[in-house]
């Protein structure tokens, strides 16, 4: 086993993107030594201190979202192709503009559980149970 690995292969090691482990050398969170070609790379000692790390728990699908919403849905209107969706999700309201086919995939409807997923401008929805469109 090599003494250290690229960013690219300790971001697959970790889990995480190349760039946050980019972002984790500048601010000190992860120590890197340049090769010859004054190329970062990481020790594997660093990807096991960082593997030993508790970690968030798994979101249950490949969508990359910070800001999840946790809740029931409360009401959908379907309109044509389109439908709106709306979550309560403790003390906020989401509503998202979904297809009609997703609303018909994800069997949502008053009181199933989704989590809204907020993403820039984009709010995306799962059933809880990890069926996602």
């Amino acid at each position: 086993m090599p003494s250290d690995l690229s960013i690219g292969e300790a971001a697959v090691a970790l889990g995480v993107s190349a760039d946050t482990l980019r972002r984790w050398d500048r601010a000190g969170r992860l120590r890197t030594v340049r090769d010859e070609r004054n190329r970062r790379r990481v020790p594997v000692a660093e990807i096991e201190r960082l593997s030993t790390r508790p970690r968030r728990a798994p979101a249950g699908d490949e969508v990359s979202a910070r800001n999840r919403f946790t809740g029931t849905v409360v009401s959908v209107q379907v309109d044509g192709v389109m439908a709106l969706v709306e979550i309560e999700a403790g003390p906020h309201r989401i509503v998202s503009a979904v297809t009609r086919d997703a609303v018909e995939e994800l069997g949502l409807a008053p009181g199933v559980p989704a989590t809204a997923m907020v993403k820039a401008t984009s709010v995306m929805v799962r059933r809880d149970d990890g069926h996602a469109a």
